[in-house]
């Protein structure tokens, strides 16, 4: 029997499986084709929600996506990748352990960027993972549950990009809810002279005047120096006094994407054709946050689930008609979209690469809750046919608008 291994279950890992899983059941292959996910946790994270207030239901169990279409999932971490022998090198709960395939996806996404400064790594918070995000939450009711002390009610998120502001447009109403009394601040801190440096002029305004209404002050310019329990130094010499750190400066792809050889972009990704395959290595695709394509011909994927999910599921169509010898879908994607959350002040949605504004507050804000509440959350019905059908490899019309401009 040929195996598949698919390393990730993120958005384009749990795709590309399902999407592989419903292309074997095409051809009736059922019986020759393994296919087998490898990932360190038995959910499927909904990443872009760990930002969110209520995060009851973005960790959805593995078992019940994968199980009714046939596909084995192992818990483990992927430590080595050996194209050359076309094997992987695992850390399971039983030890190391060695598994090997016929056909690789690798779909081991992203992680935020974590630089060499002092205190960051023991006392920042971030977004970048269920876990981290469970951590934060703890901690923000702890300071709830608190007396009043230096720095308790203020929050200072390093990062003024799409993370970043997502999270610190989201902090007064998680501070409400956490209980944090007393004089509220949020700090957005960023290195460059404007926030959101690669949003563009369109949408910035929009940005700035959200960020404004919701009481959120800017750091633009400043670099940090410094990290403590009690706050954080910058290097204009000021010390804020702050107990929560959350840290959004920068993603990169998997650092086991160092694996292959080849040509990467400067995120550390894995360039890919069309039809989601690694140039020069025979068997491999790649797919998500860790891959990039050029699926207009001329503009490269964003890290995004956006792009992670129609990537995810022409890479497990493609995967097994390579090994069944069958012909293989290019991606293509002729438009995009960026969908930004500003908590209560609402929402902005741009339309194409410049980013032009389309709807802003509350009609956008009904457009990004569709989002992350529908769209991107796989069937939960447990049956195959859902499954499959949400796995071909076509691409989705773009998000609804409302009340457009």
């Amino acid at each position: 029997m040929a195996r598949i291994v698919v390393l990730g279950a993120g958005f384009a890992g749990l795709w590309a499986a399902i999407g592989a899983a419903r292309k074997r059941d095409e051809i009736g292959a059922g019986d020759d084709i393994e296919i087998c996910v490898v990932d360190r946790n038995p959910y499927h994270n909904i990443r872009v929600r760990n930002y969110e207030v209520d995060l009851s239901d973005v960790a959805l169990p593995l078992a019940q996506l994968l199980d009714p279409i046939g596909v084995s999932h192992v818990l483990g971490e992927v430590e080595a990748i050996d194209p050359a022998e076309r094997q992987i090198s695992l850390h399971t709960r039983s030890g190391r352990e060695t598994l090997a395939y016929d056909r690789l996806v690798l779909a081991l996404g992203s992680e935020v960027m974590r630089p060499d400064i002092p205190g960051l790594a023991d006392h920042a918070f971030d977004v970048d993972t269920y876990a981290a995000a469970l951590r934060l939450e703890a901690h923000l009711v702890s300071l709830g549950r608190s007396a009043p002390s230096p720095g308790r009610s203020t929050v200072v998120v390093v990062g003024a990009g799409f993370t970043g502001i997502e999270v610190a447009a989201e902090m007064p109403d998680r501070l409400a809810r956490a209980g944090v009394s007393g004089s509220r601040r949020i700090i957005l801190v960023d290195p460059n002279s404007a926030v959101g440096a690669t949003i563009g002029a369109h949408a910035r305004p929009v940005i700035e005047t959200a960020l404004s209404s919701l009481g959120v002050e800017m750091r633009l310019g400043a670099r940090v120096m410094s990290i403590e329990g009690a706050g954080i130094s910058l290097d204009s010499g000021e010390f804020i006094a702050a107990q929560t750190v959350i840290w959004c400066a920068g993603m990169r792809a998997s650092l086991l994407a160092a694996s292959f050889p080849g040509e990467r972009d400067r995120l550390g990704r894995i360039l890919v054709d069309p039809f989601m395959r690694v140039a020069d290595l025979p068997g491999v695709f790649a797919a998500g946050d860790v891959a990039c394509s050029l699926v207009d011909g001329s503009h490269p994927t964003v890290m995004s689930c956006q792009f992670a999910r129609p990537m995810g599921r022409f890479a497990g169509h493609n995967v097994v008609a390579d090994l069944a010898g069958q012909p293989m879908l290019p991606l293509q994607i002729d438009w995009y979209v960026t969908v930004l959350d500003l908590g209560d002040w609402g929402a902005l949605y741009t339309e194409g690469w410049d980013r032009e504004v389309r709807t802003i507050g509350e009609a956008a804000k009904a457009t990004k809750q569709t989002i992350n509440r529908q769209r991107i959350y796989p069937p939960l019905s447990g049956r195959k046919a859902d499954l499959f059908a949400a796995a071909a490899p076509t691409v989705q019309a773009p998000p609804p608008t409302y009340g457009a401009r």
